[in-house]
C-alpha cells in the first residue's frame, strides 16, 4: 500500500518484521545463575538449600522411626490411623470418568502453564516483596548483581532458559511465552470451573473437603507412618487418608484461586484500580506469591508422583486412569499412551513456537482477544501519592543515538518539534515550550513493564485529551501512531500504535516531566506516553511524531507496534 502524499515522514523507517523467530537476528543468549535466596544480608544458592533440605528429611526420617517403637506413639497411631471417618465413600462411587479426564487435563495444561510462566520469570529473574523493585532489594534471583560501572536496561538483566524448560527457551521470548502461559490458563481456568461444579454435583467431594477435626491429629498419624516408612494401608478408592485429603484440599481451593488472584493482580488495568488494597494490590508481592504457588504445585506433583509409585503403583493408576480396582494392566497401559503425548508436546512446543511464532501470535491474540478488549475499556483511575514514589525506577529500550537527536539534547531540546499529522482537521507542529503552555496534568502512577518489574513515579504533562481537542481527528481515524526518536532491536523506528478511545482515558498524558523534574534522556526525553492501563511497552519514549490513521495493517507486519512486530507481544496489553 503506498503511502499518502501527506503521510508521516517516519512511517518510511518503519522496518517489515519476520514471521518466524530467527535466531541469528535475535538478543544473544545470556546465562543465569544458580537460583539463589537472600537470607537477612547473604544470599544462598538453592542448591545449598536443597541438599540442607535432603538432610532434615533423612533426620526426620530417623527420628521418626525411633518414635514410632515409644509406647506413646502406638498408642497415637492406634487412636489416629491415617483416616477420618467423615469422608468415606461408598465402593460404587471410585474414579468417574470425568475426574480421570480432568486428571490428565490438569496434567497437560500444568506442563504448558509452568513452563511459559518460568519462561516469563526469566525476563526478570528477580522477585521482590516492594513495589519499587530496585536492585539490591530482591529476596530470590537467577541473576548476579546490576552492574554499576555501565548502563544496564531491564532487557540486558533477562537469561536464558536450557530449552528443554523454558517455553520457547531462549532469551527475551517473552511474548511468545506469554501467548501460551495466558491461553493454556484459560484452558486451565475452564478445566477448574467444569471440575468444581462435578464435583460438588457428585459425592467426590467428601474425599478432598474436611468434615471433621480428627483430621489434623490423622494427618499427623500418616505424615508420621510415611517417614517411619510403615506405610498405612491403601484405600484410596473410597476414601483418602487425611494428609491427601488436606494436601488436595489446600491445592484445590487454596493455591488454585490464590494462583489466579496473583496472576489477574500484576495486570496493570487491574492492580491500577486496586491500588487502595495497599499491600494487597502490589504487583510485586502478588508475583511473589504466584511464585510461591508454582512452587507448592511442583512440590505437590513430585510428592504426589512420588507415593503413587512407593504405594502400590499398579493400583494407584488403575484407579486414576482406567477407573477399576485389581492388578490389571489397564491402567498401566493408559498411563503411558497419556505420558507418550505429554512428552511428544513437551518435545514439540518449543520448536513449533519458534518456526511459527507469528502464528502462536495471532492464534493467541484470536483466543484472548475479548479479555483484553475488556481489560483496555477499563479505565485507569487509582493514583498513588508522594510517599509511594520508587527510588529506582529500570531503564529500558535502545536509546536514541541519530544525529538529530543528539543536537536537541545539545541545545535542550530548543528546536523540538511535536509532529502531529494524518487523519486530523488541524494537523499541526508544537515546540516544547508550546506544550508547556498547555494545560498541564500531573499524576502519580505506577509503571508496569512486561518483563515484570513495576516501579510508582510522578508523571507531569499534557492530557492527551486536550490534543485531541486541538487537532480534531477526523471520523475515519481510529487509531494514533506514536513514533519514536529511538530505533527498535532490529533497527528501524519503533513506533506504537493506540485506540483513540485510549487515548481520551483520564490518566493517559504527553510527559515531559517526571519526580518534578524536566524528564531524562534515559526516561524519554523529551516527551513520552502515559497510559496506565498498557503495559511499558505501549508508553512510547523519545516521542518524535503522532500520526493519526484508519488502519495499521500497513505498518511493519501490521500488529500494531514495534514489538509486536519484531517480538510478537500483543497489540492490546492491559494484562
Amino acid at each position: 500500500m503506498a503511502a499518502p502524499d501527506d503521510a508521516e515522514p517516519l512511517r518510511a523507517s518503519v522496518t517489515p518484521a519476520d514471521d518466524r523467530i530467527r535466531l541469528s537476528h535475535w538478543l544473544p543468549p545470556r546465562a543465569g545463575t544458580v537460583p539463589q535466596i537472600r537470607m537477612g544480608s547473604r544470599w544462598v544458592s538453592l542448591v545449598w538449600l536443597l541438599a540442607g533440605g535432603v538432610l532434615l528429611l533423612l533426620a526426620a526420617i530417623v527420628l521418626a522411626r525411633v518414635l514410632y517403637q515409644v509406647p506413646a506413639v502406638q498408642e497415637f497411631l492406634a487412636r489416629y490411623p491415617g483416616s477420618s471417618s467423615s469422608g468415606v465413600l461408598p465402593p460404587s462411587a471410585g474414579f468417574p470418568w470425568w475426574l480421570r479426564w480432568q486428571h490428565f487435563l490438569n496434567l497437560f495444561f500444568m506442563m504448558f502453564i509452568m513452563r511459559s510462566g518460568l519462561q516469563i520469570l526469566a525476563d526478570h529473574p528477580r522477585l521482590y516483596w516492594n513495589v519499587h523493585c530496585t536492585p539490591g532489594t530482591e529476596w530470590f534471583r537467577f541473576q548476579r548483581e546490576v552492574p554499576k560501572d555501565r548502563l544496564w536496561t531491564a532487557k540486558d538483566d533477562s537469561v536464558t532458559l536450557p530449552s528443554w524448560l523454558g517455553l520457547p527457551g531462549i532469551r527475551h521470548s517473552i511474548g511468545l511465552a506469554r501467548w501460551w502461559h495466558f491461553a493454556f490458563d484459560l484452558l486451565w481456568l475452564a478445566n477448574g470451573v467444569i471440575f468444581y461444579v462435578l464435583l460438588f454435583l457428585t459425592p467426590q467431594w467428601r474425599r478432598i473437603v474436611p468434615l471433621s477435626w480428627d483430621v489434623f491429629p490423622n494427618a499427623i498419624s500418616v505424615l508420621l507412618q510415611y517417614l517411619s516408612l510403615h506405610f498405612p494401608s491403601n484405600q484410596s478408592w473410597t476414601r483418602y487418608n487425611s494428609a491427601q485429603q488436606l494436601t488436595y484440599f489446600l491445592t484445590v481451593f487454596v493455591a488454585a484461586p490464590l494462583a489466579l488472584v496473583t496472576g489477574l493482580l500484576q495486570a496493570p488495568a487491574i492492580a491500577n484500580r486496586l491500588a487502595w488494597l495497599g499491600p494487597l494490590g502490589n504487583r510485586q508481592i502478588a508475583r511473589s506469591i504466584h511464585f510461591l504457588v508454582l512452587c507448592w504445585f511442583i512440590l505437590f506433583v513430585v510428592v504426589h508422583v512420588t507415593l503413587v509409585f512407593l504405594t502400590g503403583a499398579t493400583e494407584n493408576l488403575n484407579h486414576m486412569f482406567a477407573g477399576i480396582r485389581g492388578d490389571s494392566p489397564q491402567g498401566w497401559i493408559l498411563f503411558g499412551a497419556g505420558m507418550i503425548l505429554v512428552i511428544i508436546a513437551w518435545c514439540w512446543v518449543s520448536p513449533l513456537t519458534i518456526r511459527h511464532a507469528r502464528v502462536v501470535q495471532k492464534a493467541g491474540a484470536t483466543l484472548l482477544g475479548p479479555f483484553l478488549f475488556l481489560g483496555e475499556s477499563i479505565p485507569p483511575r487509582v493514583q498513588y501519592s508522594e510517599k509511594d514514589i520508587s527510588p529506582f525506577l529500570w531503564p529500558n529500550g535502545k536509546l536514541p543515538c541519530s544525529d538529530q537527536y543528539e543536537k536537541l539534547v545539545r541545545e535542550r531540546f530548543a528546536s523540538y518539534r511535536l509532529r502531529i499529522s494524518g487523519l486530523v482537521e488541524t494537523p499541526a507542529e508544537f515546540s516544547l515550550a508550546e506544550l508547556r503552555a498547555m494545560p498541564k496534568q500531573e499524576q502519580i502512577t505506577n509503571h508496569f513493564c512486561i518483563q515484570g518489574w513495576s516501579g510508582i513515579a510522578k508523571w507531569g504533562g499534557v492530557p492527551m485529551r486536550h490534543l485531541l481537542e486541538v487537532v480534531k481527528p477526523k471520523p475515519e481515524a481510529r487509531y494514533a501512531v506514536f513514533y519514536s526518536f529511538g530505533e527498535g532491536g532490529e533497527g528501524g523506528v519503533y513506533y506504537d500504535v493506540h485506540r483513540i478511545e485510549n487515548l481520551r482515558h483520564e490518566l493517559t498524558i504527553l510527559a515531559y516531566e517526571m519526580n518534578g523534574s524536566a524528564l531524562s534522556v534515559l526516561h524519554g526525553a523529551p516527551l513520552r506516553l502515559r497510559c496506565e492501563n498498557e503495559l511499558g511497552y505501549k508508553q512510547v519514549k523519545w516521542i518524535a511524531a503522532i500520526e493519526f490513521v484508519s488502519d495499521f495493517t500497513h505498518l511493519g507486519a501490521g500488529e500494531g507496534g514495534y514489538q509486536e512486530d519484531h517480538e510478537f507481544f500483543g497489540y492490546r496489553a492491559p494484562i
